[in-house]
């Protein structure tokens, strides 16, 4: 099956907002700003982040099976926010996929040589992945639920 990674159009954040069935379950995943219930139609401007982008993972069908955005946050540096995979898709290597692409286009289009994340402590199959891909958990930008993560120690 081919998997490509393109712009987040509107029918993928209509997919996507199916995904998302609770205040805590969206908080977790988008932040704090961004309230729940909330529309589909409302997602990109809900989601949108000063300099970011947006991008769908999506399947052979061209369905969104997952999304990811990632922004500048210093020169050098560029941070993956709000990753998500579609509920059917987890467990079967979407989510590394998502975050290979994800990460090999922030690269690209930034020239950072840095990248960042956030991630729930107790988030263990996303901690997993995360390391396997070569982050390592920054303690000293952490809190109590959630972890920073680089791909270099030197913050």
């Amino acid at each position: 099956m081919d998997f490509e990674l393109r712009a987040t159009e509107q029918s993928d954040y209509d997919t996507i907002a199916t995904w998302i069935e609770d205040a805590v379950s969206c908080s977790r995943w988008a932040g704090p700003r961004v309230p729940f219930p909330f529309s589909a139609r409302e997602l990109p401007e809900l989601l949108s982040v000063k300099g970011g982008s947006s991008y769908s993972l999506s399947d052979s069908d061209n369905s969104c099976i997952g999304f990811g955005q990632f922004w500048v946050v210093r020169q050098g540096t560029v941070h993956l926010g709000r990753i998500i995979i579609s509920p059917e898709a987890r467990g079967v290597g979407a989510g590394r996929l998502l975050c290979k692409k994800l990460l090999a286009k922030a690269m690209q289009e930034t020239g950072a040589a840095m990248v960042t994340l956030r991630v729930y402590r107790d988030n263990m199959p996303a901690l997993s992945l995360y390391s396997s891909l070569g982050f390592s958990v920054v303690e000293s930008e952490s809190t109590g639920d959630l972890l920073l993560m680089s791909t270099s120690n030197a913050e």
